[in-house]
């Protein structure tokens, strides 16, 4: 049975560049009103892991529940 994908996002690493909400393919991320990468589709995650290697703060974890 496959394991559900988990992003986290470490908001005092996060500059705000939306790299991440750019690339991922589900809209998974977007940034808040403070400029700072947000989950506001974790279900549609599919763990494909772009947001985490184009994140150039490495404020993007993947894990598997």
């Amino acid at each position: 049975m496959a394991t559900k994908p988990v992003v986290s996002i470490n908001k005092a690493w996060c500059k705000g560049c939306g790299i991440c909400a750019a690339l991922c393919p589900q809209k998974v991320l977007t940034l808040d009103s403070r400029k700072k990468a947000v989950v506001v589709r974790e279900n549609a995650c599919i763990g494909c892991g772009s947001c985490v290697w184009h994140c150039p703060d490495m404020a993007i974890s993947l894990e598997r529940e």
